[in-house]
């Protein structure tokens, strides 16, 4: 498999999968919206998205990961945040989350950042134990919170 950055020339094989990851969290599909998310996403350089694709093929996406950019001010450095990571149905069990993981982690040593971040559903053992298995920890420093703000799709 390859691993690819997406581009704005990828938004038609990007979207659908991108809707299936929503609804694997229990949100309401929105194709429409999510399209227009992830084009602004692009468009703006906002976030950097990995696509994993089969070796022989453009036409089939296997899987992709969504990171953000942020910083530490205490380690005065970048610090990516892995926001969204989907293999489809047909190609899990192919270590494609794997590559995309390893794919990210090269991108942050070469973008000098100090860690990634990645936060999943409490009862994903599967992401766990593949985050756990490339080096992610559960952090024991910090607790985490959230703050909602807004429900409304924009």
């Amino acid at each position: 498999m390859r691993i690819v950055q997406a581009t704005l020339d990828h938004l038609d094989m990007l979207a659908p999968l991108f809707v299936k990851y929503r609804e694997f969290y229990g949100m309401l599909p929105y194709p429409e919206s999510s399209r227009k998310f992830l084009e602004k996403r692009l468009s703006r350089k906002e976030s950097v998205i990995y696509l994993a694709l089969p070796d022989d093929s453009d036409d089939k996406l296997l899987g992709f990961c969504q990171l953000y950019p942020s910083f530490s001010s205490l380690s005065l450095k970048r610090v990516w945040i892995l926001n969204d990571i989907y293999v489809a149905e047909d190609a899990r069990r192919q270590l494609v989350a794997d590559h995309l993981l390893q794919h990210a982690r090269k991108m942050a040593r070469e973008t000098n950042a100090v860690r990634m971040r990645v936060s999943t559903s409490i009862n994903n053992e599967v992401a766990q134990k593949v985050y756990e298995s490339i080096g992610f920890r559960e952090d024991t420093e910090f607790k985490n919170y959230i703050l909602p703000i807004s429900d409304d799709l924009a």
